[in-house]
């Protein structure tokens, strides 16, 4: 295991600390279910505030249940280099989507401590809240980024009808601290490629050059309910046909835009949902996403075309609206350039690679210089009980972050 001269990372206590978290909403296949806000999520923030504590740092919550651990520096008054991801999870997730970058953090918190080294500036892990949206809509990030508002988000429900904001209190989440206000020098952020490419590739690092554009939709399909029996084929309005009708076109719109352009339905709800009537009324969600604003232009465009499409048949009403778009975005060249030039030193090989999934980093990157570093995941299998990564592979992913992050870190 390559360690950097001046600050070794001790892979097999990076190891350790990813299995130990991994037993909090461990599933049978190997996985974890530890969705925002839960039990279980509060079990996973109370073993992070313990090991950042232990390594000495000051550990604050803000208002959205985002988790701050701070390692205090020669000069505490200037801008913080900040790090960190999310540690919840999907209902089927796995041990690193997440986890990865908080722990990336504070094995760097920790192997300083090791060191002996006292840096310049702060180094703050940040574990940010519900990243990945199952329970609720809004990221912490987002929110501490001003991307959402916040009155909204305390009155988004899961779907069993609880609150974002009183999940926050039930799990003692909901901390005194404002949102934002909290200036950075530099923003990096650590996490599984969720791809097959740096595997297929060879590579154990990847720098993230970039992030993809994206737009979630809500469509809702109405048409009438109807006896199974007794209404003739030719008379149905039969709302689920329609929409299947919709889901293989979106399918292909997908198929149309090689090789990242991406459309997924992820979500559909039927109703009545009864065995022998004909649905009324169904509701689906569409994710799209491609790496170039002109592409994303041009599947929207598409998008519509079939809605309309479907609609001008006259069987059914289709509404679809845009939920949240976001244009693709460049990370900042100089962290980029400094995170290559530790990975030179350190010997580590390293790609380019662009992101098509969403993270913490790109709502942050809009305020303040941002960049990411990838480590590969077994077949690219993420958001899945599956998801499987090497310790050599996560060491090597943070001593290429320690050298970027120590380098700003040492600058007055």
């Amino acid at each position: 295991m390559r360690n950097h001269p001046s600050l070794p990372i001790d892979a097999d206590r990076l190891w350790r600390s990813h299995e130990e978290m991994g037993q909090l909403g461990a599933t049978p296949k190997g996985g974890v279910n530890r969705q925002a806000l839960t039990a279980q999520d509060q079990q996973a923030r109370a073993l992070f505030t313990q090991w950042a504590q232990a390594a000495g740092c000051i550990v604050e919550t803000d208002c959205v249940g985002n988790l701050f651990a701070r390692r205090l520096a020669r000069d505490p008054d200037l801008p913080a280099v900040c790090t960190g991801s999310h540690l919840d999870t999907q209902p089927t997730g796995g041990k690193y989507d997440g986890a990865y970058g908080v722990l990336a953090g504070l094995e760097i918190l920790r192997a300083l401590n090791d060191a002996g080294i006292e840096t310049e500036r702060s180094i703050e892990v940040v574990a940010w809240t519900n990243e990945e949206g199952t329970r609720f809509a809004h990221s912490g990030s987002a929110l501490f980024a001003g991307k959402a508002d916040l009155e909204q988000a305390y009155n988004a429900t899961d779907p069993t009808g609880i609150r974002f904001e009183d999940a926050l209190t039930a799990i003692e989440a909901k901390g005194p601290l404002p949102l934002g206000n909290r200036p950075y020098d530099s923003l990096f952020e650590a996490h599984i490629e969720q791809g097959p490419i740096l595997e297929r590739e060879g590579y154990s690092v990847g720098i993230v050059t970039g992030a993809r554009s994206q737009v979630r939709y809500d469509v809702t399909v109405s048409g009438a309910e109807g006896h199974a029996g007794t209404m003739p084929m030719t008379m149905r309005q039969d709302a689920l046909t329609a929409a299947a009708r919709l889901v293989v076109a979106l399918e292909k719109i997908g198929q149309d835009h090689p090789p990242q352009g991406v459309c997924t339905v992820g979500a559909l709800s039927v109703y009545p949902n009864s065995r022998n009537t004909i649905p009324g009324t169904v509701t689906f969600s569409i994710d799209l996403r491609h790496p170039t604003q002109d592409g994303i232009t041009a599947m929207r465009a598409a998008i519509d075309d079939a809605m309309q499409t479907e609609q001008a048949k006259g069987k059914v009403t289709v509404c679809w609206t845009i939920l949240d778009q976001e244009p693709p975005l460049t990370f900042d060249q100089d962290l980029v350039a400094l995170l290559k030039a530790g990975a030179a030193s350190l010997d580590i090989p390293v790609m380019d690679i662009f992101s098509m999934a969403g993270h913490d980093a790109c709502y942050l990157s809009q305020d303040q210089p941002t960049a990411m570093v990838f480590v590969p995941c077994k077949d690219g299998i993420s958001h899945n009980e599956l998801e499987s990564a090497t310790a050599e592979d996560l060491a090597a992913g943070v001593e290429v972050l320690a050298s970027a992050i120590l380098a700003r870190a040492m600058q007055r």
